[in-house]
């Protein structure tokens, strides 16, 4: 995920009984947003990374670790407000129980199944825990470590910062109350007064949604419908196939530079080309829609989503021996960005008066999106610190973001998905790949073949799990 600096930002809420400022914890509205929209769709996203040690673990170095992160940005979760149209608030809440050793040691085939399973265990970001930490011995004497969190709790990069953190034994006390700290009446009375006084920018609000209904309106109906086919029963629950690939950073930063671009493109050049040979090409023009997460994460940020989306097309079929078009309409996009006020941001300050039937409709047409966007995270370069979970450098790490609870026919209505995301750290690049295609033979096996016939288009070699 590319990073956007900016001055930090401290937010103080009223005084505590000994005079001093007390942070605000109210929910960002954007963080509100994401969370209630979600919810009010049936959504549930994860983040993950993973750590593979190919030398003995040191246990007491983990428990360190998993204490030390219940410290600072995972040590928290939603209280929400009593009034419906208020804005939820940031509670404290530690840890899970303990770390979750595997009884029973799995072979290195099976590695992948188990990022999954744990994938798929539950995170409550509501009433907690919002993360977990897991760990699997491997019959060939490697062990991997991961840690899942709840995207509404943090983001990519934050995931990034709460890990390193940890890592660096930095406990950071966010000012936030116990759970259930206000009585009712308080909560009401507070809220209700806080609402009032946030009238002025909801009114300026109102007024820029009035003048953005009606070109958003025929936007939607010159729209064309979403790809997707009839799944009949498809109603069981799947997990969608994801793979890892890891190349050497100098093989990975050579290619790049002969194709005339850099570290990023290649991997918004890769994804493009899977995008092409799983059918996620754009109908009018045959280009494929990348949507890329642009960070602007400021030092003593507590914002769960710090970031904004920009889009790009990118013709596929160049991609594999010049990257220097695709280069320039990154490049163009995040200048855009950058110099174009977005006016529709004063409309976050509607987010808690906002319907969940609203919200629900929101966010199943921003999925059935008839672009078939490609998201592609970059992380960039990590340094030599976030992979030492237990204070040791593994060989291997990852990181990915998951969604649980996915049905077939779902994934087949909103014409598949697919995610990469990117992160450079010991010597190599790590890219993960989560793909569904409507119809196809949608496997592991079959992606890390694609995943590999991919790579040598691009004249590249790695090692994909």
């Amino acid at each position: 995920m590319a990073v956007r600096i900016r001055p930090a930002r401290a937010f103080f809420h009223g005084r505590s009984s000994d005079g001093e400022a007390r942070p605000d914890n109210r929910l960002a509205l954007m963080d509100q947003g994401f969370f209630a929209g979600h919810r009010a769709a049936g959504q549930k996203e994860v983040t993950q990374c993973v750590w593979i040690y190919e030398h003995p673990v040191d246990f007491d170095g983990l428990r360190r670790f998993h204490h030390n992160l219940g410290y600072g940005l995972m040590g928290r979760r939603i209280e929400r407000s009593p009034l419906p149209f208020a804005r939820h608030r940031w509670v404290v809440d530690r840890w899970p129980a303990d770390i979750d050793i595997a009884e029973c040691a799995r072979p290195r085939s099976e590695l992948s199944d188990w990022v999954d399973e744990r994938s798929q265990l539950p995170t409550d970001p509501e009433w907690g825990p919002s993360w977990h930490l897991g760990v699997l011995p491997l019959t060939d004497g490697a062990t991997a470590v991961t840690v899942v969190a709840s995207h509404y709790v943090i983001d990519g990069l934050g995931f990034v910062v709460a890990v390193a953190d940890a890592i660096l034994g930095n406990r950071r006390d966010l000012g936030y109350p116990p759970p259930r700290s206000r009585t009712r009446l308080r909560a009401v009375l507070e809220d209700a007064g806080q609402t009032a006084r946030d009238a002025p920018e909801i009114a300026r609000a109102l007024v820029v949604a009035s003048k953005l209904v009606r070109p958003t309106r025929r936007r939607e109906s010159a729209a064309s419908p979403p790809v997707g086919v009839d799944a009949g029963g498809g109603d069981e629950p799947v997990v969608v196939p994801g793979i890892t690939i890891y190349v050497g950073l100098e093989e990975w930063d050579a290619r790049a530079n002969a194709l005339g671009g850099t570290s990023n493109t290649l991997v918004a050049g890769l994804a493009a080309k899977l995008a092409e040979r799983m059918g996620r090409r754009r109908s009018d023009d045959g280009a494929v829609t990348l949507q890329l997460p642009i960070s602007d994460r400021t030092e003593g940020d507590t914002r769960a989503v710090a970031l904004s989306l920009v889009r790009v097309r990118v013709d596929p079929t160049r991609v594999t021996t010049d990257l220097r078009d695709a280069r320039a309409a990154i490049k163009q996009a995040l200048t855009t960005l950058r110099e174009t006020p977005d006016e529709s941001a004063q409309l976050l300050w509607l987010t808690p008066l906002t319907p969940k039937p609203a919200f629900k409709r929101m966010v199943d047409a921003a999925f059935a999106d008839p672009d078939l966007p490609v998201i592609v995270s970059n992380l960039g370069d990590l340094g030599s610190l976030v992979n030492r979970a237990d204070g040791t450098p593994s060989e291997y790490l990852s990181g990915r973001g998951m969604r649980q609870g996915l049905t077939r026919r779902w994934l087949e209505r909103i014409g598949g998905e697919m995610y990469l995301l990117s992160l450079r750290i010991g010597g190599k690049i790590s890219i993960t790949v989560r793909a569904y295609q409507p119809g196809a033979e949608n496997t592991k096996t079959a992606l890390r073949e694609l995943a590999a016939r991919t790579l040598a288009e691009f004249d590249l070699t790695g090692k994909i799990d």
